[in-house]
């Protein structure tokens, strides 16, 4: 499943899922707080925009892949979210994700792949969660969630928590994510490690919480003459 690390670990964002409880920790515990701060804004989240910065780190050669760029997410409805992320340095790269499909764009050689999320949908629906309007019901179905601590991105406080996938599918990809949530309740930075020592880190600033978005801001359209190749 190739297609599953190049779209979505890069990515590292989002959110739908059955809500169930699975053992919520007690009221006054910090992480008790930190998921009450997520499940206030889960509450009235629509979508946001923000820039992203974004970290594939390579252990074995000590090396850093990094990419800059904007994120797009708008909630259509109730567990069906889409999400546009254009990257434009120093490579330009577009992806969009929505109504059952995924779609990348390399505009310097003209050519697309578009992936059919099929009956993979709730393998990226778990990933869909660890971001923007996830709240913690969703977060403690697919994943077991600790404390990781208190700290600071770009000057704003944040408490990090931890989450390690249940399904063993997505522990495949990724053995353990780490989030940083804001005090206004917003994850900031994103941490996928994906074994070996690698990891993607996301980075976001500028948040601009429930803009209005136009459906067509959300899609990538391809020039005449692509080349598009379709996977499942």
């Amino acid at each position: 499943m190739t297609w599953f690390r190049t779209l979505f670990v890069p990515i590292g964002t989002l959110l739908s899922l059955a809500a169930a409880s699975f053992g919520a920790p007690p009221a006054d515990t910090p992480l008790a707080a930190v998921l009450a701060r997520l499940d206030q804004v889960s509450t009235t989240f629509k979508g946001l925009t923000a820039d992203i910065r974004k970290i594939a780190h390579t252990d074995v050669v000590n090396a850093d892949d990094v990419d800059s760029g904007t994120i797009t997410v708008k909630r259509v409805k109730a567990r069906d979210t889409w999400i546009r992320i254009d990257f434009t340095n120093p490579r330009r790269q577009s992806v969009s994700i929505g109504g059952g499909k995924a779609l990348v764009f390399y505009p310097q050689i003209n050519e697309a792949t578009e992936v059919d999320l099929g009956k993979n949908r709730g393998l990226v629906d778990q990933f869909m969660l660890l971001g923007f309007g996830s709240n913690s019901a969703d977060l403690r179905n697919a994943y077991t969630v600790t404390l990781g601590g208190a700290d600071s991105i770009n000057g704003e406080k944040t408490t990090r928590i931890v989450l390690v996938p249940k399904d063993p599918e997505v522990l495949a990809h990724v053995k353990k994510c780490e989030l940083w949530i804001s005090e206004k309740g917003w994850t900031v930075q994103q941490k996928f490690h994906t074994g070996g020592g690698d990891y993607q880190l996301s980075t976001y600033t500028r948040m601009n919480p429930n803009p209005i978005i136009a459906d067509k801001d959300l899609k990538v359209e391809l020039p005449k003459g692509v080349k598009l190749g379709k996977l499942k």
